[in-house]
C-alpha cells in the first residue's frame, strides 16, 4: 500500500508556512517536513540581529526546508513566495496589537487571491471557533472578531481553506492547572475557576500540528472547519487538578473564584489582560469549547486521524515531575 510520504511526493504538494519560526509555527514546519511535504519556510529580510530565529530558520534548512524572502512591506514578494507552492499555512501570532495582526492577515490573503495557485490556505485561528463568539466579552471579543474579519476576505476571494480551532494549547493552560497566569503545576494550592465542573479540550501543539498538516491534502476538510477533540482530553479542571494530585500523591488545597468575582478581576485589568481573561471566562465559565455538537459545522480530528497517537493530559503533566 502506499504510504502518506509517498503519496505526498507524487502529488508534489509544496508547503508554505507563515509564521514558521513561532511558537506553533515551528512545530507547523516540522510536521510538513516529517509528513514528506516539500516545505517552504518564509523569511523576512527584517529579521534584523535576532539570532534566534536565524539559528532555528538555519535548522529548517538542514532539515530540508526552503527558505522564502518575502515581506509583508513588499506586496510583490508576497505574491512570488506564494507563487512558488500549492498550500499557505499562517502561523504568525495572534498577540500582536489588534490592527497589526488582522492587517497582516488581509495583505496575505490578496497576495493569495493574486497569485491565484493556492490550492489551500489555513489562516492564523487554531483557538476558539470564531464563528461561535459573537457574544463574546469585551475587549476579548476583539480576537473572534478579527478571525471573521479574515474569513470573510477568504471566502469572498474564493481561497480553498481549511479552519482549525484546536481549543487549548496544553503549554499554556494544562501546565498551570487552568489557572491564568500560571504555567507550572503547583503542589500545594489551586484556585478553581467557579466549582471546577466545566468540560473544556486541551492538545498537544505538537498534535495541533501533525492534525494540522493532515488536512491539507483531505477532500473532507476542503472549504470546513477541523475541529481537534482528542476525547480523553476532554476533562474539567477538577479532572486536570485530580490528575496532577494523583501524580505527586498528594491533594492541593482548593479555593474557588466565582463567576462575579472573576468578571470584577477582569474589570481591573489593562486592556491586553482582559482579552486573555476574557477568555479564560468564556471557556472555564460558560464551557464554549464543548457546549455544541459538531454536526455538520466541521470535522473531528481524531475521528478523521485514528492513527494519530496524541498526547494525553495524565501523560503530559508528568514532564513536570
Amino acid at each position: 500500500m502506499e504510504t502518506e510520504i509517498e503519496r505526498n511526493v507524487k502529488e508534489k504538494s509544496k508547503v508554505l508556512v507563515v509564521g514558521g519560526t513561532g511558537y506553533l509555527g515551528r512545530r507547523l514546519v516540522g510536521a510538513s517536513l516529517a509528513a514528506g511535504y516539500p516545505t517552504f519556510v518564509l523569511h523576512r529580510p527584517e529579521i534584523g540581529v535576532d539570532i534566534e530565529k536565524v539559528q532555528l530558520l538555519l535548522s529548517f534548512k538542514q532539515q530540508g526546508a526552503r527558505l522564502v524572502e518575502g515581506s509583508f512591506s513588499d506586496h510583490r514578494s508576497l505574491v512570488a513566495a506564494v507563487r512558488q507552492v500549492d498550500v499557505v499555512i499562517c502561523a504568525i501570532s495572534g498577540v500582536h496589537i489588534r490592527s497589526h495582526h488582522i492587517l497582516l492577515q488581509l495583505k496575505l490573503v490578496h497576495a493569495i487571491k493574486e497569485a491565484g495557485n493556492i490550492k489551500r490556505f489555513l489562516p492564523s485561528e487554531f483557538g476558539t471557533d470564531p464563528a461561535r463568539m459573537a457574544h463574546a466579552l469585551a475587549p476579548g471579543r476583539v480576537t473572534f472578531d478579527d478571525k471573521m474579519v479574515v474569513r470573510k476576505a477568504i471566502e469572498e476571494a474564493n481561497i480553498p481553506f481549511t479552519y482549525v480551532s484546536a481549543n487549548c494549547f496544553m503549554g499554556y493552560i494544562v501546565g498551570g492547572l487552568c489557572q491564568p497566569g500560571k504555567i507550572i503545576p503547583s503542589r500545594e494550592s489551586v484556585s478553581l475557576l467557579g466549582d471546577g465542573n466545566v468540560k473544556a479540550i486541551y492538545v498537544d501543539e505538537d498534535d495541533i500540528a501533525t492534525y494540522t498538516i493532515k488536512t491539507i491534502n483531505d477532500r473532507r476538510t476542503l472549504n470546513n472547519t477541523l475541529y481537534i477533540r482528542p476525547p480523553e482530553n476532554i476533562l474539567s479542571q477538577r479532572e486536570v487538578i485530580k490528575a496532577w494530585e494523583e501524580l505527586i500523591g498528594k491533594e492541593l488545597k482548593q479555593t474557588n473564584i466565582s463567576k462575579e468575582d472573576f468578571l470584577n478581576i477582569i474589570r481591573e485589568q489593562v486592556y491586553e489582560q482582559q482579552v486573555g481573561l476574557g477568555h479564560y471566562y468564556h471557556v472555564f465559565y460558560e464551557g464554549c469549547l464543548t457546549n455544541f455538537e459538531i454536526g455538520d459545522l466541521g470535522e473531528e480530528a481524531s475521528n478523521l486521524y485514528p492513527e494519530v497517537a496524541y498526547t494525553r493530559v495524565k501523560d503530559y503533566l508528568k514532564s513536570y515531575l
